[in-house]
């Protein structure tokens, strides 16, 4: 495979995981805690912060800018890899970002989420790493 197709595939497997997040945050209750009482009390309660939110508005806002940003990854990338790849041959930095962004994201998988963020991240990662070494280290 080459570093034009594993980035595409790498930012896709990052966009599937956050444009799910978005929709089970937007359609479904798979946020909400098990325990009722645990969302209720959410609603009804402010972070030190603030009192000016809800913990409960407080998580939805994350959840939401989360998913945003990590749409950001294919937005930006799979156009940039499909119609700019000189951009990304001639950029250490921004294929740098890449294989950083999906680490980032398979240790907080590990440590934090479960399973399928986990297993898409590394895969992420994987690919965008083994794009790297193609654009930048192999010919060194």
């Amino acid at each position: 495979m080459n570093a034009q197709t594993l980035i595409i595939i790498g930012a896709t497997v990052i966009g599937v995981l956050g444009f799910a997040h978005f929709i089970y945050v937007l359609a479904t209750n798979k946020f909400n805690a098990f325990d009722e009482q645990v969302t209720i009390g959410m609603k009804n309660t402010s972070p030190v912060i603030t009192k000016h939110t809800s913990m409960w508005r407080a998580w939805l806002g994350f959840n939401y800018s989360h998913s945003f940003g990590v749409l950001w990854v294919p937005f930006v990338y799979i156009p940039l890899a499909l119609n700019h790849m000189p951009i990304l041959q001639n950029s250490i930095w921004l294929t740098l970002l890449l294989p950083i962004m999906a680490l980032t994201y398979t240790v907080l998988a590990k440590r934090y989420w479960f399973a399928i963020p986990f297993v898409g991240s590394l895969i992420s990662f994987l690919c965008l790493s083994v794009a790297f070494y193609l654009l930048h280290l192999r010919n060194l």
